[in-house]
């Protein structure tokens, strides 16, 4: 495989995180409109509100995104919109933008990182309890309604 380099947002690739992501997202499950409303605006929801969006270049293409979102704790993120183009899956470069996120999160000197998943994704919870995440339990009115698990990484 060729190198790539993970890089931080520009909007020049906005199309590129709303294209990536849509297609994850029918793929294993359903857009639901907050997920619509997110995706076309990353810089609105997640970059002006203090969050991060992380790509991963090779060549000149986007291969693969993902978001640190801001929670209601400033020292907490949430990791979430991680999707790497259909053809490209299975070459450990989720794995990369996980462990880059994980390395981000300990230089900012973040508390932890949180995400919320499906366990119907076996090969990613496998992938993260592999990195340190440990389930914590759900609240009532998750922000989505396809996650039926929440996991966190202490970091301090």
């Amino acid at each position: 495989m060729k190198a790539f380099e993970i890089i931080p947002f520009d909007n020049q690739y906005s199309k590129d995180f709303y294209e990536l992501n849509i297609e994850w997202l029918k793929t294993y499950f359903y857009v639901e409109p907050f997920d619509e409303e997110v995706l076309s605006k990353p810089k609105v929801y997640i970059i002006d509100k203090g969050g991060h969006i992380f790509f991963v270049k090779r060549d000149d293409f986007i291969i693969g995104t993902v978001a640190l979102m801001p929670t209601p704790n400033p020292k907490v993120l949430e990791l979430t919109k991680m999707a790497v183009q259909p053809n490209l899956r299975g070459q450990n470069i989720g794995q990369h933008l996980l462990q880059y996120c994980i390395d981000f999160a300990k230089s900012i000197q973040l508390d932890a990182l949180i995400l919320y998943s499906a366990t119907k994704l076996e090969n990613a919870i496998y992938i993260y309890r592999k990195f340190g995440f440990i389930e914590l339990k759900l609240e009532q009115n998750s922000p989505y309604k396809r996650s039926d698990i929440k996991m966190e990484l202490k970091l301090q």
